[in-house]
């Protein structure tokens, strides 16, 4: 059963209408897998001599920062793993057993690049261990241990997917914890530490994580087949609706009517609602780049690269996926006497607004002086005059739709196009070349004066580059639309 499954699968990618976009994007991930995999394996076979070198000791060392090595993991898993996607409903009105299903799914997640990433970088170090005189037996067992919890988070995952409230919490404790082991309040490695180092040292100790994956593995799998039915796990939950009428953007006539659909969105929806949660976090991205400790403060590129996160989190997270947030009412929009033009101006405006919020409450930058506030206005100058026509731009080839309704934060699916990569790449190489040519032929206030200028002109011939975009939404209308209908 599982052969006719992963056919199923197979014959679904291939016979997609989004087919060359799903080749690119597997090809443009693969490419991103291959690279991480090659800095793990690297990481791997150098971390022993490179602690040894410090005069640390190298077992000593990893196992005391795996704690948080695992609980980093578990964090990526929450935001970046997908769930595998089957076509359930109808599977279930097929004679297949509900259990291979299940077992079918989980598989696919055990299998994932979550988890083999990890064995480009314990296996070199068990490796290295070995070369380096430690027990054979002892360094496989303490791998088999660490295997365990690499898949104890894998199926934790699983349960958490949906449980905002109970994984956030444990975040923050973890982070809390950070916190304090590097002001030397607390140090909760001195508890952890020696669970890790247990696995080499007490051989019988290495089977429990074994033991509790497996455990894990079996919760997952009751939670999924007591749920797996339409009218419960796989059914639309019903929620008590509420009006919102947002009257006073009436005044703004159809821009108005847009807005208020916009907003309503945003706040109805996780996925969308994530995007405020992703600009919040972009507003503190400025500390990695603009302290001493970090050494970034000198970087020119780095500097107007962290201006235009700062301000422009909401705009580019928000306006990568114009129109796919309104995909799944977009044939009955596009059947309607609405212009383009109206529809753009909506989502310009709104981008806008949150940049110029954005970019007030980055003031406390303020505290690292007037000069690194000015790269975050300089860098909001650019979003709204340039940055905020190229998302739009890039829109227009975005054929993959978005469920606004997944109950994941960021959704099953990201929108992806090869031309909007393209048409991504001038949002921020134009700014560090403009602030490098300032900073090099003459000082750092010209190279802010050449970023501002470039995004006050991209505003000044605002109208003629929506006349160009508007042209081209038009010229992609139908393929948008037909894209649109895909639901696989």
């Amino acid at each position: 059963m599982f052969k006719h499954f992963i056919i199923l699968e197979w014959k679904s990618f291939f016979r997609s209408a989004s087919f060359g976009t799903n080749l690119i994007v597997k090809i443009f991930m693969a490419l991103l897998a291959l690279y991480f995999m090659a800095i793990f394996l690297v990481l791997g076979f150098s971390i022993f001599p490179l602690l040894e070198e410090s005069g640390l000791n190298p077992f000593t060392t990893v196992n005391k920062y795996l704690i948080y090595y695992f609980i980093f993991d578990l964090a990526i898993r929450f935001f970046i793993q997908k769930m595998p996607v089957m076509n359930i409903r109808t599977l279930l009105a097929l004679p297949i057993k509900r259990n291979t299903i299940v077992h079918f799914a989980l598989a696919k997640t055990s299998i994932s690049f979550f988890n083999i990433l990890h064995a480009f970088f314990f296996i070199p170090f068990s490796i290295m261990l070995v070369l380096n005189h430690y027990s054979i037996t002892s360094v496989i067992l303490w791998h088999m241990g660490i295997l365990g919890i690499v898949f104890t988070n894998n199926y934790i995952n699983i349960l958490l997917n949906n449980k905002d409230s109970i994984f956030y919490p444990i975040l923050a404790l973890v982070i809390g914890c950070g916190i304090a082991q590097y002001y030397k309040v607390f140090d909760v490695t001195i508890y952890t530490a020696p669970l890790f180092e247990g696995l080499y040292k007490a051989n019988y100790f290495a089977l429990l994580p074994l033991v509790i994956a497996t455990a894990w593995y079996y919760f997952a799998f009751k939670f999924f087949n007591n749920n797996l039915n339409l009218d419960e796990g796989l059914g639309t939950k019903s929620v008590v609706a509420k009006t919102e009428n947002f009257n006073w953007l009436n005044q703004f006539g159809t821009l108005g009517t847009f807005l208020k659909n916009d907003i309503k969105m945003i706040k109805r929806n996780k996925r969308p609602r994530g995007t405020i949660l992703a600009s919040a976090v972009f507003l503190f991205y400025g500390f990695l780049f603009f302290n001493k400790v970090s050494g970034f403060n000198h970087n020119v590129g780095m500097q107007i690269f962290a201006g235009i996160f700062v301000s422009g989190g909401f705009l580019l997270n928000f306006g990568q996926f114009v129109p796919s947030w309104d995909s799944s009412y977009y044939q009955l929009m596009m059947s309607q006497n609405i212009q383009y033009k109206e529809y753009l101006s909506s989502k310009w405006w709104l981008m806008v607004i949150v940049t110029l919020i954005s970019t007030v409450l980055a003031s406390f930058y303020l505290y690292f002086g007037w000069h690194t506030y000015l790269l975050i206005v300089v860098g909001a100058i650019f979003n709204i005059g340039v940055n905020s026509h190229l998302v739009l731009l890039g829109g227009a080839y975005n054929k993959t739709p978005i469920d606004i309704t997944a109950r994941k934060g960021f959704g099953e699916r990201q929108a992806f196009e090869f031309k909007t990569m393209l048409i991504a790449i001038p949002k921020l190489a134009v700014p560090i070349i403009l602030y490098a040519i300032g900073t090099t032929f003459f000082n750092d206030n010209i190279g802010l004066l050449f970023v501002a200028v470039a995004g006050v002109l991209g505003f000044a011939f605002r109208g003629k580059v929506f006349n160009w975009i508007e042209k081209i939404y038009k010229t992609e209308k139908y393929a948008t639309i037909a894209a649109y209908k895909q639901k696989n």
